[in-house]
């Protein structure tokens, strides 16, 4: 990956929806060399994908909670139930698998409290091979999605 390579990164992360024309404009490039780059970018997997970033709120989903989870055991199979159960529940948004306790972080997104509460009793406490969820709620949300510095 060179220098041109990480402008193509640096001006999809900033606009995905701009056009192959547009784009090697922005890195003078021809349109051509650009095109073969950003396909060779998404052969290799560096670039995963084009979404659209969604206000939260807009969607009726603007209470956030982040959930700290303890597990019982850190087993192979413990860790892959737990981990298809995180994947299974729509609402959490963003899980990571962390060094030391806790052992997860998850970023839940629901309507309101009573709907985060039904996602907590329902869904959360019943996944596999967990031990302890301790919950804080999100107060506002300071940086998110923010693009890689490239």
């Amino acid at each position: 990956m060179d220098a041109i390579d990480r402008k193509i990164l640096a001006e999809l992360q900033r606009d995905g929806r701009q056009t192959l024309t547009e784009l090697a404009e922005r890195v003078q490039l021809t349109l051509s060399p650009c095109h073969r780059r950003v396909r060779e970018l998404e052969r290799e997997g560096v670039i995963t994908g084009y979404r659209a970033s969604i206000d939260t709120n807009a969607v009726g989903l603007g209470f956030q909670t982040l959930v700290f989870v303890t597990m019982r055991e850190a087993t192979r199979d413990s860790i892959r139930a737990f981990e298809d159960g995180v994947s299974a529940i729509p609402n959490v948004v963003d899980a990571q698998r962390l060094f030391g306790e806790p052992d997860y972080l998850l970023r839940v997104v629901a309507a309101d409290l009573d709907d985060f509460q039904g996602i907590y009793d329902d869904q959360l406490s019943a996944l596999p091979g967990m031990q302890r969820l301790n919950t804080t709620l999100v107060m506002r949300t300071v940086v998110d999605d923010r693009d890689l510095p490239l």
